[in-house]
C-alpha cells in the first residue's frame, strides 16, 4: 500500500540518509551538489516505490539515482559553466565505485571521511561545531541556530564558508595519515564535547538543558566508536553518557536548576551510568586514555556514591591532581578547588579560588564567583558571599542559573536582617 512504502522511505531516510550522503560526497566531490543529489533521490523514491516497490537494496538505488541525478544537473548546467564538463567527466567514470556502494565497511569509511573533513583543523570552532551539526548529524540550519542563539542567516552564512574555504583550501575528503591522527582525533572530540556542553547546560536561554543537543553528541561519539575505536573517545562517551545519566534531576518540575547534592539520585539512568562506567574501566586499562577519560572517571566516582555523604572526595581529588597535570586549565583548577572545599573544608577551597581569581584567569567566568560566594555563606562571610553571587548574576546569561542566584541573594539578605 502507498502509505506503507511512504512510511517505509520515512524510515529509511531518518536511519540511512546521513550514510548515503556521505558516500555521495566521495562520489561527487562537493557538499551542495552532494545535497541536492540526496534530495532527488529520494523525491524519486516518493515517486517511483509506491509503484514499483522498495528496492532489495535501498540504500545502493538511493546512491545510485542520486549520482546520476547530479550527472545530470551538471550536464544541463555545462553550457553555463566552464569548468563543469570535466567534473561531469569525472563523476561519469567512477564506475568501478558502484561496486562497493552497498559494501558496509565502504559506507562507514565514507562516514568516517565526511567527519574528519567537517572538524579539519584549518576550520575555525565554531565552524567545524555547525557543519559537523549540519553536514554529518542531518540537523536543519534553523535547529542549529536556536539551538547556539544565532540568528538562521549567521548560521548560514558560517556553514557556506566553512564549505567554501573546504573547497579553497582543497581540504581532502579521507582519513589522516596515522601520524596525524592522534591531532586530528582530538579536534573532533573537542566538537563533539563542545555540542554536548551547550546540550547538557546551555550557554544562556530559558532553559537548563538542550536534550536533543546532548543526544546528539552521544550518537556522534558512538559512531565514531565503533568507526575508529580508540580509548580517549570511548572515555569521551563516558564522560557524556554519565553526565546525561543525571539530567532529568538536574531541574525542578517548573525548570529551575538543582544542585547535585540536592538531586534524587534514585531517578539517576542506572543503564547510562552502567555503560559508562564499563567505558571508563576499559580507557583506564588501556593506558592510552586522556583529560576525558581523567573527566570520566570524576563522574563515575559522583555516579557510585548512594548519597552526597557518600562521595569518595578524596579519589576525586587525587583524579583532578592528575589531571592538572595531563590538561591544566584554569576551569579544571576550580573544579580542582571546589573538590578540595568538600574534602577539607570551606577555608581550603576558598583559599585555592581566591587565588585563581588574583591570577585574572577567571574574573568574568561566573562559575568561579558562585563557587566563591558558597564557600563564603558557609563560613559565614555574608558581605563577601553577597558580593560574590551578584558578581555571578551580572555575567551569567542562563535564565535557570540567574534565578537560583537571585533565590541565594534572596536567602542571605533575609537571614542578616
Amino acid at each position: 500500500m502507498p502509505h506503507l512504502v511512504s512510511r517505509r522511505i520515512e524510515d529509511i531516510y531518518r536511519d540511512e540518509s546521513r550514510r548515503v550522503f556521505a558516500t555521495l560526497i566521495r562520489l561527487l566531490g562537493d557538499f551542495d551538489l552532494a545535497e541536492d543529489a540526496l534530495h532527488d533521490a529520494f523525491a524519486a523514491a516518493l515517486a517511483q516505490w509506491p509503484r514499483d516497490g522498495v528496492p532489495t537494496n535501498p540504500r545502493a538505488w538511493l546512491i545510485t539515482t542520486g549520482r546520476f541525478k547530479a550527472l545530470d544537473t551538471l550536464r544541463r548546467r555545462v553550457r553555463f559553466e566552464a569548468a563543469l564538463p570535466a567534473l561531469a567527466a569525472q563523476i561519469d567514470d567512477d564506475t568501478d565505485l558502484s561496486e562497493h556502494w552497498d559494501d558496509e565497511g565502504t559506507i562507514e569509511d565514507d562516514q568516517l571521511r565526511l567527519i574528519f573533513t567537517c572538524c579539519h583543523p584549518a576550520l575555525s570552532a565554531d565552524a567545524r561545531v555547525a557543519l559537523t551539526l549540519r553536514e554529518v548529524c542531518g540537523l536543519t540550519t534553523e535547529e542549529i541556530a536556536r539551538a547556539f542563539l544565532l540568528p538562521a542567516t549567521t548560521l548560514a552564512q558560517r556553514i557556506v564558508r566553512a564549505k567554501a574555504k573546504i573547497r579553497a583550501a582543497g581540504i581532502p575528503y579521507r582519513v589522516p595519515e596515522l601520524e596525524a591522527l592522534p591531532d586530528r582525533i582530538g579536534a573532533i572530540h573537542q566538537v563533539i564535547y563542545l555540542v554536548f556542553t551547550e546540550g547538557y547546560s546551555a550557554s544562556s536561554g530559558d532553559m537548563l538543558t538542550r536534550p536533543d543537543l546532548s543526544s546528539e553528541a552521544i550518537r556522534l561519539a558512538r559512531l565514531l566508536n565503533s568507526l575508529l575505536p580508540d580509548p580517549e573517545t570511548g572515555g569521551l562517551l563516558a564522560l557524556m553518557l554519565l553526565h546525561e545519566s543525571r539530567r532529568l534531576t538536574r531541574t525542578s518540575p517548573s525548570g529551575d536548576l538543582v544542585l547535585l547534592e540536592n538531586q534524587d539520585r534514585a531517578l539517576w539512568n542506572r543503564h547510562q551510568i552502567s555503560e559508562g562506567q564499563e567505558l571508563v574501566e576499559e580507557a583506564l586499562k588501556s593506558r592510552r586514555f586522556g583529560p576525558y577519560t581523567l573527566q570520566a572517571a570524576i563522574a563515575a566516582v559522583h555516579s557510585e556514591a548512594a548519597t552526597p555523604t557518600d562521595t569518595d572526595w578524596e579519589q576525586i581529588v587525587e583524579l583532578y591532581d592528575v589531571l592538572t597535570q595531563v590538561a591544566p586549565s584554569p576551569i579544571i583548577a576550580l573544579n580542582r578547588a571546589v573538590a578540595v572545599s568538600m574534602r577539607d573544608g570551606p577555608l581550603a577551597g576558598l583559599m585555592l579560588i581566591d587565588s585563581l581569581l588574583l591570577s585574572g584567569d577567571l574574573l568574568d567566568y561566573y562559575l568561579a564567583h558562585s563557587a566563591r560566594a558558597e564557600l563564603c555563606r558557609q563560613l559565614g562571610r555574608t558581605t563577601d558571599a553577597l558580593m560574590a553571587y551578584e558578581r555571578a548574576l551580572a555575567l551569567t546569561e542562563q535564565g535557570p542559573e540567574q534565578r537560583f542566584l537571585k533565590r541565594r541573594i534572596d536567602e542571605l539578605k533575609a537571614e542578616n536582617k
